[in-house]
């Protein structure tokens, strides 16, 4: 009996109007989970790893977790993943809220789209049954209408996933946004081209098939255990969201500011962060499927000098809301201090402009940010601009490149709407030293100076300058991790390289399971840790999983997501971050501080098993049981 899932995907083929059912092995299930896990190991059997990302060869899957949909604390997660269009390595780009279980619930564990269809559609996926619609009319709206139109085409209670115009128009920074003006966003790495590329313009789903469960007595009696610790450790989170952690992150020297060239904006960051956001425009809560937290903020704002705070991009009433999604903490940095900005409801407005257009709000501060410093530097004007004056924290400039990425008009979309590091290539000029990325991802707002644990980690992160990965930085700030050995003493030095490769490694092994489970990565800075999690899965999933088989499949698909990037040429030359990071900062709490970044790879990757030039050894492939197919020459 399969417990926990399915063991179905479905398969699509769009140019055919072709749909299939495909078995999940079992010991495929156990071996890799689901989600982004499983998925790898899809692309890396079935797909044509050297063809364009925008080519209809790419192959798109959207693969829930192995806990997603059942009633483990914040099992909500799914993986959108396919060959990245900004970076053209691995991609996975995980959203949660409630579309993931909805997906589960039709009776699937997945969906595997394939090629591209002739003109616009969506999917209608209903209790196990799919049909290809026709999608003409919503070609051109944006998520928030497109979700609205298609509850009221198909089911109210549906749930939906689209893209906006900017995944239409083929932005590689665009993204996927799920359930409308709630906007939990599937965000990284160009995505939403992705299902622009295949005409895909939504996948629209609604079920009543609940996964079964091994053991839902014992499962029960772990959770009453488990919930309320839960909720004690997240009252913060309750609270302000993870916008209020701005203030901490700026006091250790971890913000971006002003294209991550200064270190000091304390005076500032309070007046965008969760805790101004909860005293003046929060209405209330969001919870994803299962959580017991609801860190989300829905905002209401009456009047703003941006324009209608909640209406359509061109002004019109079309896809006007009360409420809607409020920013992030990687809004608040990227678009906020990143860019020198401290107005809330500027900030508010990107964050609205981008969830509505389908756009990564990290990317979208990043390239903003940099096109700011190489106005103020000179390298352009408003002869390149069209007459725009790019200011820092300027609302109208913001606005303006917001519109012209989306949309793919103007100086925005010609130099920006493909990420920093095209737009570096582009501008010249020496602009590529303080273009922040690695292997083509921009980086989030965390800065490897002030926590030198993510240097390395960073740097080897899979789909390029992703902190997701790692999170050790969380360790700096006092959580522990105690199944694995790391309580807080007072000997522990964010800036001291001795064992910032060890919890490196380990906390990638560890966080690289979370999306193949379907779990919400705050569950491990709530004091969940690799023991409890392998309890739930037995309980769940019927099986005798222990935490050291839980970590080290963990490190089997970190490792199994490096083959995938070295096929496509990464090596320890791609293994570096950005010039910028590697000069220090004039002030703040991380003043002068450069992690030593050779040193940190060097024991990554003896640690890894990997070889000098970043390849996995063929005897650590062996012992964590990969198949033959993917190892690499020595």
């Amino acid at each position: 009996m399969r417990a926990g899932y399915h063991g179905k995907l479905m398969e699509i083929d769009l140019e055919k109007e072709n749909i299939t059912e495909r078995e999940i092995d079992s010991h495929d299930v156990r071996k890799y989970l689901l989600g982004s896990g499983l998925a790898v190991r899809l692309l890396l059997r079935d797909a044509e790893l050297h063809c364009d990302p925008l080519s209809p060869k790419n192959i798109l899957i959207m693969m829930v977790g192995l806990l997603t949909g059942t009633t483990v604390p914040c099992g909500c997660k799914m993986s959108v993943c396919a060959k990245s269009p900004l970076t053209g390595i691995w991609n996975e780009a995980t959203v949660g809220g409630h579309f993931p279980a909805e997906l589960k619930f039709t009776g699937y564990d997945g969906l595997v789209i394939r090629s591209k269809a002739e003109g616009p559609v969506y999917l209608w996926i209903q209790d196990g049954k799919c049909e290809i619609r026709n999608a003409e009319e919503l070609w051109g709206k944006d998520t928030y209408e497109t979700s609205e139109i298609l509850k009221r085409e198909t089911d109210e209670r549906a749930r939906v996933a689209s893209i906006g115009q900017a995944g239409e128009n083929l932005c590689r920074i665009s993204s996927i946004t799920f359930d409308g003006a709630i906007a939990r966003i599937g965000a990284r790495g160009g995505i939403g081209a992705v299902m622009g590329s295949k005409n895909l313009k939504a996948v629209v789903c609604r079920g009543k098939t609940l996964p079964d469960i091994a053991d839902r007595n014992g499962l029960i009696k772990l959770l009453k255990e488990d919930i309320p610790k839960i909720k004690e450790y997240g009252i913060g989170l309750r609270e302000f969201g993870t916008a209020g952690g701005a203030p901490a992150v700026e006091a250790l020297g971890d913000l971006p500011i002003k294209n991550w060239a200064l270190g000091d904006y304390k005076d500032e960051i309070i007046k965008i962060s969760g805790q101004r956001i909860r005293e003046t425009i929060w209405k209330k809560n969001y919870r994803c499927y299962a959580c017991p937290i609801g860190c989300a903020k829905i905002i209401e704002i009456e009047e703003s000098p941006h324009g209608d705070p909640h209406g359509a991009p061109s002004g019109t009433p079309y896809g006007a809301v009360p409420l809607s999604h409020g920013p992030e903490y990687e809004t608040v940095g990227m678009l906020g201090s990143n860019c020198l900005n401290s107005d809330l409801y500027l900030l508010t407005k990107c964050n609205e402009l981008c969830n509505r257009y389908g756009m990564d709000t990290i990317s979208t501060g990043s390239v903003l940010g940099f096109a700011m410093e190489c106005f103020e530097r000179g390298m352009i004007t408003k002869d390149d601009t069209g007459g725009l004056e790019i200011g820092w924290g300027d609302g109208k400039a913001m606005i303006a490149l917001i519109n012209q990425i989306a949309k793919k008009e103007g100086f925005g979309g010609e130099y920006l709407a493909d990420g920093v590091k095209r737009a570096a290539e582009k501008i010249g000029k020496g602009s590529e030293d303080f273009a922040v990325h690695t292997k083509g991802l921009e980086y989030p707002a965390h800065d490897p100076r002030g926590h030198f644990s993510m240097a390395p980690n960073y740097a080897t992160a899979v789909r390029g300058g992703c902190h997701l990965e790692g999170l050790t930085l969380f360790f700096d700030r006092g959580v522990p991790c105690e199944d694995l050995g790391y309580v807080p003493t007072s000997g522990w030095d964010q800036f001291d390289p001795e064992g910032k490769a060890r919890i490196c490694y380990d906390y990638q092994n560890m966080l690289s399971v979370y999306n193949p489970l379907g779990l919400c990565k705050f569950l491990f800075i709530l004091m969940v840790g690799p023991k409890a999690i392998a309890r739930w899965i037995n309980k769940v999933c019927g099986w005798d999983m222990t935490m050291e088989e839980l970590m080290k499949t963990g490190e089997r698909l970190f490792n199994l997501k490096r083959v995938y990037d070295i096929k496509l040429g990464i090596t320890r030359k791609d293994d570096k971050l950005p010039k910028r990071l590697l000069e220090p900062k004039p002030d703040g709490n991380a003043k002068g501080m450069v992690p030593p970044i050779d040193r940190l790879l060097e024991e990554v990757y003896q640690l890894r098993g990997w070889d000098d030039n970043g390849i996995p050894r063929k005897e650590r492939l062996e012992d964590l049981g990969l198949p033959g197919e993917v190892d690499m020459p020595q």
